[in-house]
C-alpha cells in the first residue's frame, strides 16, 4: 500500500497521530488529513463529499469520541451517538467508494465485564458489558458489525482490530475525560509541582491540558502547605483536602497498557498482510463458518494492578508525597487482559516496555508543557480524537 492514497481519520489523536507518524518513518507520503474543522465526520453529506473528491484506497477509522470512566458515565448519549455516526459514515463512504483496505480500532471493552481471562476475540457478545462504558462499547460492537455485514454482503475487506489501553504522544490529559494513565501522569505531575509552590506552572498546566477540578485544586493547596508553601488556588471549600493525590477506586484491578507508536506499527504489519487475512483462516472466524473479516486483539499480554502502576508513574514523575484511594468511586472491570495469540502467531510482538513508554509519554507532556501557553495543545478536542 506504500503509493496508495491512505486516509487516516482522526490523525491529530493518540491513535490517529501516531499512524501518521509510523507510515511517514516507513516511507508512506500519499497520507489524505482533515481536521475536525475541515471535516465533521458526523456530517453524512460531508464525508461523501470528501470521499468523492479523494478517493482514499486505504482507510485508518481512528477517529472517535473517547473518555475515561466519569466521562462515560456522564455522557453516555454522546458516547453512542457520535461514535455510531462517525462509523457508520466514514465505512459506508469507504465501500460506497472502493476504498480497497479499511481497518476499524474498536475497543477492549467491547468484551464482557466477567469474561474468563486472557480476553479471547472469541469472547464478544458472549455475556454482559461493564456497566460504566456499556454506551460506548455498543458503539465499538456495532462497528465491528457493520465491518462484517460489508464484508458478507459486498465483499469488501474490512478488518477490525481491538487495542487494549493506550497512551503516548497527544494523549487527552483533561482530568474529567482522560483515560487512567493520562489522568495519573497529570496528577502526579501538578502534585510535584504542588510540592514546589509552584503555582505559575500550574497555572499554565491548566492553560494547556484542561481544566483542574476543584477536588484536585483543594489536594494541591493542601500538598503546598504541608511543604510550606501558600499556592491559594482558587477552589471552594471542599472535603477531599489532605496533602495526597487521590486516585478513584481501591486501585486493585488489572490493566493491559500498550504504547501508540506499538499499536500503530502492529495496524500497518496488518494492513501489509491484508491478502493473507482474508484468504486465510482469520477471515472465517465466525460460529456459522462464514467469511466475515478478522477480528484481532493488539495488546502486550501483560497486565498490573492500577495500585501497582500508580506506583511506577508517581517514581517516574518523581512525587515524593502521598497517594490516597477513593473507594467510593467505581473500579470498573476487575481485569481486561487481552489474547494476543492471533497477532503474535503472525510474527508481531510489541517493542516498548510500560515504564519506557511512561517515560516517553511524560517527555512528550513536559515538552508541550514548555511551549508558549496557547491553549490545547494535542490529545483530544473536546474528547474527540479526530
Amino acid at each position: 500500500m506504500t503509493q496508495k492514497p491512505i486516509y487516516v481519520a482522526g490523525h491529530r489523536g493518540l491513535v490517529g497521530s501516531a499512524l501518521v507518524r509510523r507510515l511517514k518513518t516507513e516511507g508512506y507520503t500519499n497520507l489524505i488529513t482533515r481536521t475536525h474543522a475541515e471535516l465533521d465526520l458526523e456530517r453524512r453529506d460531508d464525508v461523501e463529499s470528501f470521499f468523492a473528491a479523494e478517493k482514499p484506497e486505504v482507510v485508518f477509522l481512528a477517529a472517535a469520541k473517547v473518555g475515561g470512566i466519569y466521562a462515560n458515565n456522564t455522557y453516555p448519549v454522546d458516547f453512542l451517538l457520535s461514535n455510531l455516526r462517525i462509523q457508520n459514515n466514514v465505512i459506508e463512504a469507504s465501500w460506497k467508494h472502493g476504498v480497497k483496505s479499511f481497518l476499524f480500532l474498536g475497543s477492549s471493552c467491547i468484551y464482557p465485564k466477567m469474561a474468563p481471562q486472557p480476553l479471547k476475540e472469541e469472547y464478544l457478545l458472549s455475556g454482559p458489558l461493564e456497566p460504566t462504558n456499556e454506551p460506548y462499547a455498543i458503539s465499538k460492537i456495532a462497528g465491528i458489525k457493520a465491518c462484517e455485514a460489508f464484508n458478507r454482503q459486498y465483499g469488501t475487506r474490512f478488518m477490525s482490530v481491538m487495542p487494549t489501553n493506550l497512551f503516548g504522544p497527544n494523549d487527552n490529559y483533561d482530568l474529567l475525560t482522560s483515560h487512567v494513565l493520562p489522568a495519573l501522569i497529570r496528577k502526579f505531575h501538578l502534585a510535584k509541582l504542588a510540592s514546589r509552590g509552584d503555582r505559575q506552572g500550574i497555572e499554565e498546566d491548566e492553560q494547556i491540558y484542561g481544566y483542574i477540578p476543584s477536588d484536585f485544586r483543594a489536594c494541591l493547596n493542601a500538598i503546598a502547605a504541608a511543604n510550606g508553601y501558600r499556592l491559594s488556588l482558587a477552589t471552594p471549600c471542599h472535603p477531599l483536602s489532605a496533602p495526597a493525590v487521590i486516585l478513584w477506586g481501591t486501585g486493585s484491578p488489572y490493566r493491559e497498557f500498550l504504547y501508540s507508536d506499538d499499536l500503530a506499527d502492529a495496524c500497518i504489519f496488518l494492513m501489509n498482510r491484508i491478502d493473507r487475512l482474508f484468504d486465510g483462516s482469520l477471515a472465517r472466524l465466525s460460529r456459522s463458518g462464514d467469511c466475515r473479516g478478522p477480528l484481532i486483539n493488539i495488546g502486550t499480554g501483560k497486565d498490573s494492578t492500577i495500585r501497582d502502576l500508580a506506583d511506577i508513574v508517581r517514581g517516574i514523575i518523581g512525587f515524593e508525597g502521598q497517594v490516597q484511594w477513593d473507594t467510593s468511586k467505581p473500579d470498573g472491570t476487575p481485569r481486561k487482559l487481552l489474547d494476543i495469540s492471533r497477532l503474535t502467531n503472525f510474527g508481531w510482538r510489541p517493542k516498548v516496555g510500560l515504564k519506557e513508554g511512561i517515560r516517553l509519554a511524560y517527555k512528550d507532556y513536559i515538552n508541550h508543557s514548555s511551549k508558549e501557553c496557547t491553549g490545547r495543545v494535542g490529545g483530544t478536542l473536546n474528547g474527540f480524537q479526530h
